[in-house]
């Protein structure tokens, strides 16, 4: 199976990073095509791929898979023997809802706290409605772990969809330093201890692009 995932700025595409991280932590091998965001023919490329005219997209052997969430979902129907998904029902199902409900919620930290891999860590004050979307993530992570990520420093122990899903979230907590109990940070830290993690913000340090609109002061 020769896989290629279509990604926009390692930098800036929280959406990117998503995929791409689990395909790293579970060893998935792909290739990568990067298309730079705020250029005149950015559109333009990305269509040459998928037909939504967004990244990322997943081509496997001439068939296109885009948006983050369901390049996941085909990744754990094609990869069976990878515990993408918790294998236990329960968890898997609230693996599911939290994952949909990042994938569709969060907005008011989402626009406030552009995702930023190589700012540096330097607070903003949030707004009332970013604030009590923080709330609800530290709610949401803490019911998880207390129910199902016994035994491990991820949300269902060990890394999951779930945990991917949340991770450009967890690099917007970092880089506007937001104020959050010890065991979220806890759990940023594990998130940001991966390799692929580590390898992700590397590159997107290295890349010569930038976008006015994305740093924020």
């Amino acid at each position: 199976m020769a896989l290629t995932l279509i990604i926009a700025n390692k930098n800036y595409s929280s959406w990117s990073f998503r995929p791409w991280l689990a395909m790293r932590y579970f060893q998935i091998p792909f290739e990568e095509i990067v298309i730079p965001l705020g250029r005149e023919n950015t559109r333009a490329d990305i269509l040459r791929y998928a037909p939504s005219g967004k990244c990322p997209s997943l081509i496997d052997e001439g068939l296109v898979v885009w948006d983050s969430l369901a390049i996941i979902e085909y990744l754990a129907e094609a990869f069976p023997d990878h515990p993408i998904w918790p294998r236990e029902r329960g968890a898997r199902a609230r693996a599911r809802s939290l994952a949909a409900e990042m994938h569709s919620g969060f907005l008011a930290l989402r626009q406030q706290t552009p995702m930023n891999m190589r700012r540096p860590v330097r607070k903003i004050d949030l707004n009332p409605e970013a604030a009590a979307d923080v709330a609800r993530l530290e709610q949401a992570f803490a019911a998880a772990r207390q129910e199902f990520g016994a035994g491990g420093r991820f949300l269902f122990g060990a890394f999951c969809a779930a945990d991917a899903m949340f991770a450009p979230v967890v690099n917007r907590l970092h880089v506007y330093d937001v104020a959050v109990t010890g065991p979220t940070r806890a759990y940023m830290d594990a998130l940001m201890d991966l390799p692929a993690w580590k390898d992700w913000s590397e590159q997107a340090s290295a890349e010569p692009w930038m976008i006015e609109k994305y740093e924020i002061a």
